[in-house]
């Protein structure tokens, strides 16, 4: 069989009854992480960009997919561009990988919930479905794809869509199929805006979500589509990773790896890969008390360094080139502390400037992934070294940890507390609870009307 074959089966036959306890569970976490990020997100400048456009493409829509902290409604499609943008607002976004699943699946499914009125019975699988199958491909292919310049949530985020609309909608296995097989025609998007330090990485998950709803559309209207869609000459494997696919390592791991596991989640609006060097930084900050820093030294793994607008000193106009520079990150941390968002916008610190070109940063293989070694050297002469090594572990948050997490930058944000506890009611009482509570929740953080959107 092809993989697109197996992915189907194991898509269609995805039962809530068959799903394990802990699996069910994490989906909750990435639900309540998804929405509360959402929440926290609501004055980013991204999402009404994205609304203006989702508005000129699907104009409003009657009883459409509600605009998350707007109010307006429009098609499903175009909420997903709308809600993506959103979500994706200050980069704490779940991590799958090198891939943001959670910020394109939980959009997009929420809208067809909304819209359609699918059974919320329906969406714990649909979720994991995305997942799994978005998990399986980032992991078998993103260390070449990556470094190829591709970005694994426009890459894989396609197919996961396309899994978990087909799922929610009921598809076949013959059509689930189809459906990722269309969606890795619609697949692909690359790393450059963040090397530039531009915007267009904050639409994708939207443009993704569409596309994966597009792709189970046309599976379901009688789409002929390629069967060996991953494992052909042709195929996603040979033309992104430049490797064969080995299909039958890939479907044994359906239903058995769950790489839901592999999802983690990101205490500081950074990018996921620069979490460990902020943490490694803070605690060196603590070490180094008033000491004046002469240089600072840092070694990670190659594959973290090589991603586009890691080792950028500036300089810096935009969140988008701050949040993935190692430079910036670590010399903002040593030089205030906690990084919030008013510091990674502030570009003319000279504090921090000054630090960031006295910061070098050496790829070093024998660091693993999401390790940092960081190695100061204060003008007195002295020298601090923190090895932090952490693994996607540390970053496995149960529900407890990122309920006080979105709390918190909810305070911050001026976000009702009560909208939070709408939320986690929401995930609680799954799968008997309403959507009318998320929706309650994001009208809480609207604008006052006639106010900008």
């Amino acid at each position: 069989m092809t993989l697109a074959t197996y992915i189907g089966r194991f898509v269609a036959e995805l039962h809530p009854a068959r799903l394990p306890p802990e699996v069910i569970e994490k989906a909750k976490v990435c639900l309540l992480n998804a929405y509360g990020m959402g929440l926290d997100c609501h004055d980013t400048p991204y999402a009404p960009v994205a609304r203006a456009a989702a508005i000129a493409l699907d104009g409003e829509v009657e009883n459409g997919a509600t605009i998350l902290g707007d109010g307006r409604r429009t098609t499903i499609g175009g909420a997903c561009l709308a809600n993506a943008a959103l979500f994706h607002g200050r980069a704490q976004e779940d991590t799958s990988g090198a891939a943001h699943f959670g910020t394109i699946l939980v959009p997009l499914l929420t809208a067809m919930i909304e819209v359609r009125k699918y059974p919320l019975s329906e969406l714990i699988p649909a979720l994991v479905a995305g997942y799994e199958v978005g998990g399986l491909l980032e992991e078998a292919y993103a260390g070449q794809t990556t470094p190829a310049g591709f970005r694994s949530t426009a890459t894989y985020g396609v197919v996961a869509a396309a899994a978990s609309a087909a799922r929610l909608m009921r598809l076949d296995a013959e059509k689930t199929a189809a459906a990722v097989s269309n969606a890795v025609s619609f697949t692909g998007g690359v790393l450059q805006s963040f090397a530039d330090g531009t915007d267009e990485w904050r639409y994708q998950p939207g443009v993704v979500a569409r596309n994966g709803l597009v792709a189970a559309e046309l599976a379901k209207a009688g789409s002929v589509s390629a069967p060996r869609a991953f494992e052909g000459k042709a195929g996603l494997a040979k033309a992104f990773a430049r490797v064969e696919c080995d299909v039958e390592r890939l479907s044994s791991q359906l239903g058995k790896t769950w790489f839901i596991h592999r999802v983690t989640f990101k205490p500081f609006p950074v990018c996921a890969f620069n979490q460990t060097p902020v943490t490694g930084a803070l605690a060196l900050r603590e070490e180094i008390g008033d000491a004046e820093i002469q240089n600072v030294r840092v070694r990670m793994n190659p594959y973290e360094c090589g991603y586009a607008g890691m080792d950028s000193k500036g300089p810096f106009s935009t969140i988008s080139g701050t949040l993935m520079s190692i430079p910036f990150c670590i010399a903002v941390t040593l030089v205030h502390g906690i990084p919030n968002m008013r510091l990674m916008t502030t570009y003319d610190d000279p504090a921090v400037n000054g630090l960031v070109e006295r910061i070098e940063l050496v790829p070093d293989s024998e660091v693993p992934i999401l390790s940092a070694v960081i190695e100061v050297k204060t003008v007195d002469g002295r020298q601090f070294m923190r090895d932090q090594r952490m693994t996607t572990e540390d970053y496995n948050y149960d529900r407890a940890t990122v309920s006080k997490l979105v709390r918190r930058i909810g305070n911050e944000q001026n976000v009702p507390q009560k909208a939070f506890d709408l939320i986690e009611q929401f995930v609680d009482k799954l799968p008997d609870s309403s959507l009318d509570d998320v929706l309650e929740s994001f009208r809480m953080v609207e604008p006052p009307r006639g106010g900008v959107r």
